[in-house]
Order: structure tokens, then sequence, then C-alpha cells
């Protein structure tokens, strides 16, 4: 079903639990992760970090746990040549809390884009392209000046100073949720343009790609 972005709810993660090893990650239609007495439930989220570039630096739900394994919920790592078995260990981190961030205006996004790249031999006439990743994912999102003091707010200004990783959850009136691990660079500059209000503008700079549930 259409949507627009109106009604839409935007936060971000304030508390991230400290790394856990995993020793098996399995190749699935949904992968499969080891970590020895996770103690973590279902709908947890977490931060994947991999040996598996398309794996790395993603947030995904967890369902199917077991007391040493849990499934991340649409990880698709059937495809043993874009996922070498054995390769795709690391670590998961826990998302322990998410603030909203208020009176958001203005937002946008891009990047996510397949990036290719063209080459010629110069005995051939014809020229080739090669598929080479995806473009850095890029949202944007506007403030009311005068929302500094609230618990978004200062949360975006906390990221911003440290340049830590957080994640980005978005969740669509609709009920669909999307998660992106990202930094934040909130510019506290005012935006004063006659007949407006006075607005903020933050950056939201992805690490990897976004992770995308319909509900």
């Amino acid at each position: 079903m259409a949507r627009v972005p109106t009604g839409s709810t935007n936060w971000i993660a304030t508390t991230i639990a400290a790394a856990k090893t995993t020793t098996i990650v399995t190749n699935a239609a949904e992968a499969v992760v080891t970590s020895a007495a996770h103690g973590y439930s279902n709908g947890d989220v977490v931060i994947v970090g991999s040996g598996w570039g398309r794996l790395h630096n993603r947030a995904f739900r967890i369902k199917s746990i077991t007391t040493d394994t849990f499934v991340l919920e649409g990880a698709d790592t059937a495809n043993t040549t874009l996922f070498s078995p054995g390769t795709g260990i690391g670590n998961v981190r826990k998302v322990t809390a998410f603030t909203q961030i208020t009176t958001v205006m203005a937002p946008s996004s891009s990047g996510g884009e397949p990036k290719t790249v063209s080459y010629k031999f110069q005995e051939d006439e014809n020229e080739y392209t090669l598929n080479d990743g995806f473009s850095p994912v890029q949202r944007s999102i506007n403030l009311d000046a005068d929302s500094i003091g609230t618990a978004g707010y200062t949360a975006l200004k906390t990221f911003t100073d440290s340049g830590a990783d957080t994640v980005w959850r978005t969740n669509a009136k609709s009920g669909a949720v999307s998660y992106l691990v990202a930094t934040v660079s909130l510019n506290e500059e005012e935006i004063i343009t006659d007949g407006q209000i006075v607005q903020v503008k933050c950056a939201i700079s992805g690490r990897s790609r976004s992770t995308r549930y319909a509900s």
C-alpha cells in the first residue's frame, strides 16, 4: 500500500549494550547466530559486526531464540558466493533504549543506489560495467530550534559530540519500520527565514544499508 512520510516517528538508540561474541553465523534464508548465553529476547534489535561486508554494521530484529542462538530476521545469507561459509562471525550489540526525536520537519533521504564501474580495453570497441556496491545512505531532518532541551535534541547533541555509532529508527503510520546504523551530526546554527519558524538541521550518515520490515 502506498504511503507518505506524514505521521512517521523518528527515534535514536541512546543506550547500546556491550558487544557479545558470535561463534557461528549460518548461511540460510535467515541467518542463525550462535552466541553463548546471550540473554536476548525475541524482538530485540542488535547491531551486527561481521566478516561479511553485506551484514556488517547493519541492525536487525532477532527472533526464534534459544539459550545460545537466535535468528536475524530478514538477513538472507544463503548465497555462499556473497557470504563465504565460516567467515561471518564477529559480534552483536543490543540496543537497550530508543529516544524519540520530536518536532521533525522536512525529512529527506538519498543514497543506497547501486554503483558501477565502467571500463574499456584498448583493443575492444565495447565498453563494460561492473557492479561496485552501493552509495552511502544519507538522511536529513530539520527540527524546531526551540526543541532544545528535549530528550531527543539532547541525544542528538550527545551523539554529535561523541561521533559514536547509533541506530536510527523510523516508524511509519502504516506500521512499517526501518533501522539504520548511523552517525548523526546536529548543526545548531539557526536557519532563519522570514515567514517560517526558526529551525536547525541534523544529518544522519548511514554506516551501511538500512533494514526494513513491513510491521
